[in-house]
């Protein structure tokens, strides 16, 4: 008996099916449904105003996009269980949940853990709540499953996650240079030896892949404009808790206050952290900019007002790092400026971006060949790879200097 299904409208996919069981119940569950408010491009909306879609609509891409890759491996003789792929699909419908608000934005800002830190404690706590029922998928999300290739699926170079934030974030931003063929791509993993491969029919597909993130990086992920913001954002927020660990009674939702109440030399008790982490997202944060926005504190009002108003600071790109001559320069005049009630080290931030679009360092692509050997992409195409780590530096501030 087939098992029923319930039927997700993507506008990406069109229609994606989940089966009822499990993976419906960890969906319906809060800790998922959390993901609802939270913004799968934090501030890029600033740049470009499509970028609404939430990190739900991202991990229901990716679980549609497993389904398909493990149908694919199957029918070349994979050996996958119900059980396998059942945990593969909870891996990866879950990768994201440790996402707080704004996405990365304000990664290690209220938490100094990383998102997959917490993504590994909430599936924990999940595994406890639903019995034991996560077990397989914490392993394969870990990497300790003996079938290395369900891992790659959920986390390597070409995991379901970034086929889905490619294909996603370019179809919200409108940047059709990140448009990729992942339905092809999928069409062509094989598995060689335990270990992810693409027949060699599908190279030139993942040297689009390789080509498309590069852009994506550099005009969207990493645009001057969406740094800007996030560099605001993360200032406000330091800015809130120096006034809040000085005893300043700044008006937010409690379950903020509890995160921007904790010293860094402080130690967080997980359970008690992920408690209020769950109760988190994008929501609190933007009512709080609101409330902020009226303090009587400059800096944190001037951040506030930046932030709601779109009245954002200026982003400059450097081949060099900057120096702190010409950062002195800059400050001199935000005083000038704004005056001696302005904390200048939370208007004026230096500081570097990096990017590698192929980082072969730690997993390669590898492409299978009819004659059966396997050999390294970057051993077989015949375009730049871009494997070279590109690092821009920037120096930030507000425009309206005298």
């Amino acid at each position: 008996m087939t098992p029923r299904k319930k039927i997700f409208n993507d506008p990406v996919y069109g229609f994606v099916s989940v089966p009822h069981g499990i993976l419906l119940d960890l969906i319906d569950h809060p800790y998922f449904q959390r993901l609802r408010r939270i913004r799968q491009l934090g501030l890029s909306s600033y740049v470009y105003p499509g970028a609404l879609h939430t990190r739900f609509h991202h991990a229901l891409g990716a679980l549609h996009l497993m389904q398909q890759a493990i149908e694919t491996l199957r029918q070349k003789g994979t050996d996958i269980t119900p059980e396998e792929a059942e945990g593969a699909c909870i891996a990866i419908l879950l990768h994201d949940i440790g996402h707080g608000p704004f996405s990365h934005a304000l990664e290690h800002t209220l938490a100094d853990m990383h998102h997959e830190e917490l993504s590994s404690l909430f599936m924990e706590d999940l595994n406890q709540q639903y019995k034991g029922q996560l077990t397989l998928a914490i392993s394969i999300f870990r990497n300790e499953y003996p079938k290395k290739f369900l891992h790659q699926l959920v986390s390597g170079q070409l995991d379901m996650d970034r086929m889905d934030y490619l294909n996603r974030d370019s179809f919200f931003t409108g940047v059709s240079e990140g448009v990729i063929s992942y339905d092809r791509i999928i069409t062509m993993l094989d598995i060689h030896e335990g270990e992810l491969v693409v027949e060699e029919k599908g190279i030139y597909s993942i040297e689009k892949f390789l080509i498309a993130r590069r852009l994506m990086y550099w005009q969207v992920y990493l645009h001057k404009t969406g740094i800007s913001a996030e560099k605001m954002l993360i200032h406000t927020l330091r800015r809130a808790r120096e006034l809040t660990l000085a005893g300043e009674e700044l008006e937010m939702p409690r379950h903020l206050r509890w995160f921007l109440s904790w010293s860094p030399s402080e130690q967080l008790e997980p359970a008690e952290m992920l408690s209020h982490f769950s109760r988190l997202d994008d929501h609190d944060v933007t009512v709080a900019i609101k409330y902020w926005s009226e303090a009587s504190d400059y800096t944190l009002s001037y951040l506030s007002l930046g932030l709601l108003n779109r009245q954002l600071f200026r982003l400059e790109w450097h081949s060099e790092p900057i120096t702190a001559a010409f950062t002195q320069s800059i400050r001199q005049r935000v005083l000038a400026s704004l005056g001696e009630k302005a904390i200048v080290e939370h208007l004026v931030y230096t500081g570097a971006e990096s990017n590698r679009s192929y980082d072969d360092s730690k997993e390669q692509i590898k492409i299978l060949f009819k004659n059966g050997s396997v050999l390294a992409i970057d051993q077989c195409s015949d375009v730049p790879l871009y494997t070279q780590l590109v690092t821009k530096h920037f120096i930030c501030y507000p425009k309206k200097l005298l």
